[in-house]
């Protein structure tokens, strides 16, 4: 994947009010109208926010509105793969065997991210894998172009216009080429897919040059992607995620994101580790990403720190799976899960849930995390085994 669904999340969730806003009387339109008059505001804005007039002509002298932009924001992919599906597909042979390489080749600067900010190497790796295959696919768009694009047009400038600022800014420092850096289409930029004001505010020189490169620096894109990831949070010395094997007799019910026990607490309902040890003391959720006959994980609170990467349950789950391979799990046990439902099953499903009043949001055939939550408790409703996973005979029972 090469962009960050963590931002993607916020454009779904914007309100698409088409309206142009304003900041201050001196400024220029916060968005539409002529393209010019609107960079020529930003410009001002740059400047009145401390940085240089020459880069800000830099940057923006040569912007133009891409129609390639706008077609890919307004037609935004949805996900609906089952973890099964998109686990195998992403962690391929070769991602594992690159991985392993690739943290062998920069084991120096891995082990100085893990000593300054607690980030191990195979959560930056397998964040480094699926962005973009280790930097081979970093994305095609023009940076600035997509940026300026997005910012201009009314739907959501408030998100876009801060980071064509901080484009201006890296350019000021010698980091960004208006000119020649490419990116994902909503501007995330490098081998990890971070955008301006991240980098500018936790980027980091991670190969002495003294600058921060994240689509040419290997070194400067994992010091970064520490720097970064642990200030969404991340608890040094601690797990993620962990394979389990379950027994048939729980309570589904108190399993799912936001449902926590001690590791301890889990251990004695008979929850068992596929591989190391439980940790007790920690509060861990029981995930079930296809339900009780599939594979089973114990999340622990850094596993968190992948929600607010990316915030999809299904990228997520297998990113944290991923870093566990890397760091020498074995292979999951995939068990026999019972058949989900098709995209029309899946809209027809979110239908009937919604007319009982449950909020899923959007009828859109994904399985959200409010499609998970009204599954869970019409399950448990209907005395059926409430592991959240919606099937045929759920659908026919409702």
């Amino acid at each position: 994947m090469n962009r960050r669904a963590k931002f993607a999340s916020k454009l779904a969730l914007t309100a698409l009010t088409g309206l142009c806003l304003t900041t201050a009387p001196s400024l220029a339109q916060q968005c539409g109208g002529d393209f010019r008059q609107f960079l020529a505001g930003v410009k001002q804005e740059a400047v009145a926010k401390g940085l240089s007039a020459n880069a800000a002509d830099k940057t923006l002298a040569g912007a133009q509105i891409d129609r390639k932009v706008l077609s890919r924001d307004r037609a935004q992919g949805v996900f609906k793969m089952t973890f099964l599906d998109f686990s195998k597909r992403v962690i391929s042979g070769y991602r594992m065997k690159n991985g392993a390489a690739n943290m062998k080749k920069y084991a120096a600067i891995f082990q100085r991210t893990e000593q300054e900010y607690g980030v191990p190497a195979p959560v930056i790796t397998a964040f480094w894998a699926l962005e973009t295959d280790f930097g081979a696919v970093q994305g095609d768009f023009n940076t600035v172009n997509a940026l300026a694009t997005l910012a201009h047009d009314c739907r959501r400038p408030e998100l876009f216009r801060p980071q064509l600022i901080a484009a201006i800014e890296m350019v000021q420092h010698g980091d960004l080429d208006p000119q020649r850096t490419t990116g994902a289409w909503a501007g995330e930029i490098g081998m990890v897919q971070m955008l301006p004001e991240d980098i500018i505010k936790f980027g980091k020189d991670g190969n002495g040059d003294g600058h921060v490169r994240l689509k040419q620096s290997a070194e400067d894109a994992i010091l970064t992607a520490g720097a970064f990831i642990q200030n969404l949070g991340w608890r040094r010395g601690e797990p993620w995620l962990q394979e389990v094997a379950v027994p048939q007799n729980l309570n589904w019910a108190e399993t799912g994101l936001g449902k926590t026990k001690t590791g301890a607490q889990w251990a004695a309902l008979g929850v068992q580790p596929r591989w190391g040890q439980i940790s007790g003391n920690l509060p861990a959720s029981l995930l079930l990403p296809q339900g009780r006959k599939g594979p089973a994980f114990l999340a622990y609170p850094n596993y968190n720190i992948y929600l607010e990467w990316n915030q999809s349950f299904i990228y997520t789950t297998t990113a944290a799976y991923f870093a566990t391979r890397l760091a020498g799990a074995p292979r999951y046990t995939p068990g026999n899960p019972d058949p989900g439902l098709n995209d029309a099953q899946m809209k027809q499903l979110q239908t009937k849930l919604q007319s009982m009043g449950f909020n899923v949001g959007k009828i859109d055939g994904i399985l959200g995390a409010g499609t998970r939550a009204a599954v869970q408790a019409v399950q448990e409703r209907l005395g059926m085994p409430a592991d959240a996973w919606p099937t045929p005979a759920l659908l026919n029972r409702l």
